[in-house]
């Protein structure tokens, strides 16, 4: 019998950091609305016919209420996930997520609003530096959190 080839949705996800950057490196992270103790990075899905691009400056605006960004990069890789098991049902006909992880850094005036949209994604927001990141954002987000940080590090972006 031949195993199904799973499916996984298109998505982007934004490591955005604070506009202090340089002088100061600090990374955007939010609590969700609907996960207990979940904090991560904006994330959202890419929809037909858009581009990663367009899809990180749209999620932004609906997620955290603000795109005005400068991206610094792109990490040259899909990055595959599959979602629990609670988490599937909800996102029928997909297994995980395929995501494409853009680093951010805010603009000077930005300004978040978590209520710009009737639904919003996140409760509360912080910026934290590397360390404390990894002690804050949900675990099963760790591993590959700490993999695309590393690799903007190691290509000089951060």
């Amino acid at each position: 019998m031949q195993k199904r080839k799973k499916r996984y949705r298109p998505n982007v996800a934004a490591v955005i950091l604070s506009p202090k950057y340089p002088e100061k490196c600090e990374f955007f992270i939010a609590h969700r609305c609907d996960i207990k103790n979940a904090w991560q990075f904006p994330q959202g899905g890419i929809d037909e016919g858009e581009s990663p691009v367009d899809a990180l400056y749209r999620e932004l605006r609906e997620e955290i209420g603000c795109n005005e960004v400068e991206i610094l990069g792109e990490y040259p890789e899909w990055i595959t996930y599959d979602f629990s098991g609670t988490a599937r049902g909800k996102c029928y006909p997909y297994d995980g997520q395929k995501q494409k992880f853009f680093l951010v850094r805010l603009k000077p005036d930005a300004k978040i609003d978590l209520n710009a949209f009737d639904v919003p994604e996140f409760t509360e927001y912080d910026f934290v530096e590397y360390d404390e990141l990894f002690e804050r954002v949900t675990y099963f987000k760790r591993k590959v959190y700490r993999r695309v940080i590393d690799y903007f590090i190691k290509e000089g972006l951060i």
